[in-house]
């Protein structure tokens, strides 16, 4: 299982040529305290080999003054390096240690389990590709506290494999049962974490059993050992190498002749040839070439270090992004994220950090702290401050504009630090959201406060009906930009307008240069603009006005969403659907124009995907019907419905 080899002692070019290709996997150790993590660290390495000898002879010394197995063999000491941690028994810092089998190469990030250095395991974690949590199998401990903590930090940070190690089942008489009811107990927890790929294993760390071999003490076992699942477990597609994001991290400018962009590719693949866009310039080139130690590449992917040069003399800075033109991430200066606190002195809005993220480091604050999370029951509760070690929602916002993608999608482009302005000693770690998900989460799906009730109106719906003579109801009129949404709906209000009836307009632009002018045009801010207009709508409607909504909606689910706010008796959706040469011929904004230069990065059905309504009540387009044919058709719908 070492990384011995024959070709060390035949052919050592050809061994450090394998040893060099093999896949790395970086995985930590966590849990709560005393369940055993430098243990089988140490464990690991003693058994595959990768102890010297000398190493041995100290460490036999140090298990007799410092170990916790009673003078014989302590595994834990080869990696609780620090004297403190000695002499407590206990990990404070995160130990790196490195060791190789056949099959890969290995970095271990041991991290600590006492809650005061959750900080230490957040930064160990931040790295890894697969999380190894121990559980003490003895009666009184099983899933405490902090292995609840460090299983939500793994899950937040985005760890998919998860290898629950039941660890001290000597202590127990291998008991299945007890194994099954910590398995069923964790389980139980994790449901509510992203943990996609978990896996159990029943071992003695102390002993070697159920590590690199199968313990005949756990014959109802039926799995692999820990070393197998490592060596075996799958993340090459892990990587996200569809979204090309190049942080710069210096120009290199080593005479007349030569300009180069160098950085570490965080995520994506790019060939020589391809056209590259810049931000926050916007600019425009193609790559010359990309240049690396070893000479020059054809094409590069993460998490490779390169310098590109390009064919164009473009500004590009330290800072800037280098992207695709047809793939560009959020450009933004406000975001949710979830928040990992380092400090003593607590988090409180408003303050001013340092925001480091990729290259960029930027002044900005936290605007909102929505919530702190309770690690043992996952609840959210309100809070004014985080302290120390606790993990929060917040809001931030920034002095200039950064590349972003979210933390979930993209590990490089969606992680930041937060750093004192003073002592200039980092007190967060951020994860960017995805703020589709803030938003529903948030606010289409949030009660409303507790003690506020709705006011009673004076006016009975009926009054409302025989004073109007017509049913209030909201038309939503969705589709792509520049279909023509706008100006059927003014057709609609100016014919019930002619007709008597009370009606009002509202339209996505004009709310966004108002009620919605804090928003941008990401598929969650769409989300909420449409969740503000529905509880408009709702308002006029019950007002007795028919009310002529044009938005484009580009998803079912939220069109669904302001359909039940709404109220679906009184909800009517009309799909106005034009080809793509006629929006074209009627963009006055230009804005497919704008899309394709990158100006505009989230236009639906350009860069962004538009949903047609499953089931629409009516399906129009001008191109064949004119503006005021489609306007007709909808009011010959309102009044089979009996609206009119």
């Amino acid at each position: 299982m070492s990384h011995k080899s024959e070709l060390i002692a035949t052919d050592i070019d050809a061994y450090l040529k394998q040893h060099e290709h093999k896949e790395l996997l970086r995985f930590l150790t966590c849990g709560s305290v005393d369940d055993g993590k430098s243990t089988l660290i140490g464990r690991l390495l003693y058994d595959s080999k990768m102890v010297y000898e000398d190493q041995l002879a100290a460490l036999e010394v140090d298990s007799k003054k410092f170990g916790t197995t009673g003078g014989g063999f302590d595994p834990a000491l080869l990696t609780d390096g620090l004297k403190a941690e000695r002499e407590q028994g206990i990990t404070i810092d995160v130990a790196y240690r490195y060791f190789s089998t056949a099959k890969r190469k290995f970095i271990i990030a041991d991290c600590p389990g006492h809650e005061q250095y959750t900080r230490n395991m957040a930064t160990g974690a931040s790295t890894c590709n697969l999380a190894i949590i121990l559980v003490d199998a003895r009666p009184g401990h099983g899933v405490m506290t902090q292995t609840k903590r460090h299983s939500f930090i793994v899950s937040l940070l985005g760890i998919k494999h998860v290898l629950v190690a039941i660890n001290k089942m000597d202590l127990v008489d291998w008991s299945e049962d007890r194994f099954e009811e910590i398995k069923r107990e964790y389980r139980e927890f994790a449901t509510r974490l992203e943990m996609p790929d978990q896996h159990f294993i029943p071992i003695s760390a102390l002993n070697g059993e159920n590590l690199l071999e199968r313990s005949d003490k756990s014959p109802w076992y039926e799995g692999s050992t820990l070393m197998h699942h490592l060596e075996n477990v799958h993340i090459a597609s892990d990587r996200n190498l569809i979204d090309f994001r190049m942080p710069v991290q210096y120009v290199n400018r080593p005479n007349l002749n030569f300009r180069g962009f160098c950085g570490t590719i965080a995520s994506g693949r790019v060939s020589r040839g391809d056209e590259i866009l810049a931000l926050p310039s916007r600019k425009r080139t193609r790559i010359k070439s990309i240049v690396t130690f070893d000479g020059e590449l054809e094409e590069a992917f993460a998490p490779l270090a390169v310098t590109i040069t390009t064919e164009d003399e473009v500004d590009i800075s330290r800072g800037d992004t280098v992207v695709r033109p047809d793939n560009v991430p959020t450009v933004a200066d406000r975001f949710d994220a979830s928040i990992v606190w380092m400090s003593e002195t607590p988090l409180t809005p408003g303050t001013e950090y340092l925001v480091k993220h990729g290259t960029r480091l930027t002044p900005g604050r936290v605007t909102t702290l929505r919530y702190r999370i309770d690690v043992n029951t996952l609840h959210r509760a309100p809070t004014p401050t985080l302290d120390l070690n606790e993990i929060g929602r917040c809001e931030l916002r920034l002095d200039d504009e950064i590349a972003l993608d979210s933390y979930r999608r993209n590990r490089g482009m969606g992680a930041f630090i937060l750093i004192d302005r003073l002592t200039n000693v980092t007190v967060g770690a951020g994860m960017i959201l995805d703020r589709k998900s803030a938003v529903e989460e948030d606010l289409w799906e949030k009660e409303a406060a507790a003690g506020l009730v709705e006011a009673p109106s004076a006016v009975t719906p009926e009054e409302r009906h025989a004073r109007y003579g017509q049913k209030p109801v909201t038309v939503l009129l969705t589709g792509l930009p520049a279909a023509g949404k706008t100006p059927i709906a003014a057709a609609i209000e100016r014919q019930l307008f002619d007709a008597g009836r009370a009606v009002a307009v509202i339209d996505g632009q004009t709310l966004r240069r108002g009620l919605s002018r804090d928003l941008g045009f990401s598929i969650a801010d769409r989300s909420e603009n449409l969740r503000r207009a529905a509880e408009v709508a709702k308002t006029l409607n019950e007002a007795g006005l028919i009310t002529i909504a044009a938005f484009v909606a580009p998803q079912e689910a939220v069109r669904l969403k302001a359909r039940d706010v709404i109220g679906a008796e009184r909800f009517i959706c009309v799909h106005v659907d034009s080809p793509e040469a006629w929006r074209r011929e009627h963009d006055e904004q230009g804005v497919y124009a704008k899309a394709e230069s990158g100006e505009i990065t989230k236009l639906a059905g350009v860069s962004l995907e538009y949903e047609p309504p499953a089931a629409p009540d009516l399906v129009v387009n001008p191109a064949e019907q004119s503006i005021e044919g489609c306007g007709a058709a909808i009011i010959r719908l309102l009044k089979a419905r009996g609206v009119v």
